[in-house]
Formats: structure tokens, sequence, C-alpha cells
């Protein structure tokens, strides 16, 4: 569908919804605020699905709609910017920043990889690896920039070999995206789940909890992935020969010392992200919140005697727009609980269907939704209240449902648009990767394993780790 279709399409679906709205002899149920909720959501959902404007403008524009119309109080709407998980993400980023100037990545990177004697060990040190990037570096997009320099090591050792470099291409973002359900600051997406939980149940996920319950997930996810991809792009003769990746062709892609004593520089850096992670992992003990932490890890990082990185330059690596845009969509569901709407609009489902068929519902439709919203954060931002709302109706833990949701959504590689991570390993100057072909044999593969296993996780692992099907 062409761009104009597209934005046709989506007009056309907005105003008839907003015409339905404003006459109020339809739906007699629903309050004015309710009303003005469901017609700013509709409105941006179908901008954010057919117009090519910044999904962070659209963002602002509901917010700044629902403040002016009185559903929300200009205090709901600013007072999500100083909420705890943006400054855990802003701080994450200061971090992420000091990791990545001292090249500690770089080390570890030829440390793993370097170990590997044929193409399946090639392949799931590379996903372990990736796996790992999760508590070091938050938001898909920044892990994919700072794997990329690995990725072209890995080509340029293995050009004799093209179908495994078009595997390792593909593998990379597809880990990366699957992995990121490891950690609360894996994706901005996470943070708006457990915000929405927050504001519609009371129920706080922690660094701690999210940890637990997503860690094995990513784990799993990741590693079936790379086996899927192994399997999917390359032969049985290709899997057959040996590799062997030196640390100096991983140097030569690498501005910092790969091999070697460590600097000071790289000591204390490595000290204060294990630190922090440690710290992270323990607040059930301490009681200091992973905000605070990482507040004071940044602090550390960026000081004069301490840190290997300026405050002012770690901070130009912030992404401000998606915090923009997380504040303001959690302004959104604030609205939407808070009006009523989201109530609404879950209470003409089905009212005896079970926990089961519920969630497999929740997840299928979370792992389709990158065919319509390309933005991850987007996704959550639509269907995470709606899914809560719906949850409590059909019996079903929110929490559980929630997360199920927001892991499936962690699923976008049909197409080379669907994510940033895939796009950039899309096409890479002077080395052969996928193509659109590719990308459509991996995913009708994958989608259905990554569903069914986050389906195994919300049934079978989850409730033995403390978070029931049902309530």
């Amino acid at each position: 569908m062409t761009l104009n279709l597209r934005l046709a399409a989506a007009l056309c679906v907005a105003l008839s919804l907003c015409a339905l709205l404003a006459v109020p002899a339809n739906f007699p149920a629903l309050g004015g605020d309710a009303r003005l909720t469901l017609a700013v959501f509709a409105l941006a959902t179908c901008a954010w699905i057919g117009t090519p404007v910044d999904d962070t403008y659209i963002a602002l524009g509901a917010g700044l709609a629902l403040t002016a119309t009185g559903v929300i109080s200009s205090d709901t709407l600013f007072g999500t910017l100083g909420d705890a998980t943006v400054w855990l993400l802003i701080c994450a980023f200061v971090l992420a920043a000091a990791v990545a100037r001292t090249g500690l990545a770089g080390r570890a990177a030829a440390f793993l990889v370097g170990g590997a004697r044929t193409v399946r060990q090639l392949t799931h040190l590379t996903t372990a690896a990736l796996v790992v990037t999760a508590f070091a570096v938050p938001a898909t997009s920044g892990r994919a920039a700072l794997a990329l320099p690995v990725f072209l090591a890995l080509a340029k050792a293995l050009a004799d070999r093209r179908r495994l470099v078009v595997m390792l291409a593909l593998l990379f973002p597809t880990v990366i995206l699957l992995s990121a359900v490891a950690t609360l600051i894996g994706a901005g997406a996470h943070l708006i789940t457990v915000s929405v939980l927050w504001e519609a149940t009371g129920d706080r996920i922690g660094f701690t909890q999210w940890l637990l319950l997503g860690l094995p997930l990513a784990v799993a996810s990741s590693h079936l992935a790379a086996e899927t991809v192994l399997l999917t792009t390359t032969r049985r003769a290709d899997r057959e020969g040996p590799v062997h990746i030196t640390a100096e062709e991983i140097q030569r892609h690498s501005e910092s010392p790969v091999t070697g004593p460590w600097t000071q520089a790289e000591k204390r850096c490595a000290l204060l992200l294990a630190t922090v992670v440690t710290l992270w992992c323990s607040e059930p003990l301490h009681q200091v919140s992973a905000a605070v932490v990482a507040l004071i890890g940044a602090v550390v990082a960026s000081s004069p005697a301490l840190g290997t990185v300026g405050l002012k330059d770690a901070l130009k690596t912030v992404p401000w727009s998606l915090l923009l845009f997380m504040a303001a969509t959690m302004a959104m569901g604030v609205a939407l609980a808070d009006s009523g709407a989201a109530k609404w609009l879950v209470s003409g489902l089905p009212g005896h269907v079970g926990p089961a068929v519920f969630l497999g519902v929740v997840v299928a439709v979370s792992t389709a939704a990158h065919l319509v919203l390309q933005s991850r954060s987007a996704r959550s931002s639509v269907l995470v209240p709606l899914v809560v709302a719906a949850a409590v109706g059909a019996g079903v833990n929110p929490v559980t449902a929630a997360l199920a949701s927001t892991a499936a959504a962690g699923f976008c590689h049909t197409l080379p648009a669907s994510a940033k991570p895939v796009t950039l390993f899309s096409d890479v100057p002077g080395v052969p990767t996928y193509t659109p072909r590719d990308l459509l044999r991996l995913s009708a593969v994958l989608a259905p394993l990554t569903a069914a296993l986050v389906l195994f996780f919300a049934a079978a692992v989850w409730p033995l780790l403390g978070v029931p099907v049902t309530r």
C-alpha cells in the first residue's frame, strides 16, 4: 500500500470513529471524557499508522489535546516526565555512553566469538554476547549501533562464505530485538508497560522482578531464533566447514584495544557497571529504587575524577525524543484508564473466554501488530492499556497479560522497515546482507515459534516465578 493510500485510509477510519463518537445517542454508556479520549486515541493511532509524521509529535499533540479538553490535568501531563522510569532510562544511556567510550564491548566480543570453532558455536556465542549487551546498553537501536563493528569484523573474516555472512546479518538484529525483554531498560516499551500497570492496577514491576521473568524468556527465544536463522539461511555444507575468528580481525574495526592489559578507565567502568547491575538485581534487599541506583551510577560514570565520559557528551546520546514520546503516551494511558474509555472498549468482548484463549489472542495480535505500527513503543501504548483492562474482565492476571503482550510485540522482523536494527543491518555498504525475501522466509517460521514460546512462559514458567495466569 502506497503512502497516499495508507494516509487516506487512516484518515477515513479516524474521521468515521470521531463522527460516531460525536453523536450523543451513540454509545449511551460513554461519558464526555471517555468520548474525547477515544477520539484523540483513534486519531493518534491512525496518524501513527498512516502518516509519516514523527511518532513523538503525534503523541505530544494527543497529550496536549487531552489536557486542553480537561480529560487530564496539566500536572498529569508534565508529571510523567518526572516518572522514575524516565529517569532510569536517562541514566542508563549515560552509563551506556561510558561503556561505549572505553571499548569494553570490543573486548567482550573478541573474548566470546574468538572461541568459536564451528559455525554453530559461532552462532550461539554471538547470540550469548548480544544477550549480555541488554544489561549495558538500553534501547535496541543503541545495541545495534554498538554491535555493527563486530558484525563487520566477522563479515570480513568470512568474506569467502557468503551464506554465513548473510546468516550473521540476520542473526544480529533478530537477537537484539528478541533479547530486549531480558531487562526493564531493554526497550522504551517496557517502561510504558510498567507505567500503565501501575496506573491501572497499582501493580509495580521493578527491575529485579522484570529480570526474573524476562531473562529466561530472552535467553530461550534468542537461542531458538539463532537456530532458526541458521537453519533457514544456510545449507548443510555451509555449516560443516570450520571457522576461526582472530582478535586481530576484530581489532581492525575497533578504535580501542580488544586484547592486552586493561586500562584504568576500562577497569573503573567494568567495576561500576557490575556494581550497578548487582544493585539493580538486589533491590529487594536494600530497597533503593533502580532509578536512584542508575542516577548514582551516571553521576560516577561522568564525574571528572572517576568517570570515563563527560556529562555533556553522555547526555547527547540520550534519545530525548523517545523520552518525550514515553511521557506523552503515559499520559494517554492515564486518560484511557481514568475516563473509563478502556473499560468501555473491552466491555463488548465475550465474557466467558478462558485464560488460555485470552492469552492466545493477546499474543497473536501483539506479534502481528508490527505490520501496522512500526514503533515498538507505539504498539505498547495502544495495546497494553486495552490488554490490562480486558484482562480484569476475563479473570486473567493483568501483569501476565501485559508482559505477554509486550514480549510478543518484540517480534518485528517481517519487513526491513519493521524495526531500526532490521533496517540498519539490511543495508551495510560492501557487505552481502539479507533481502526482503529472506526476512519473509524467517518470519514465517520464527513468528509462530516465538508466539508459542511466550505463551508457554506465561502459562507454565511465570506462575512458578510468582506471576500466576489468573488472580
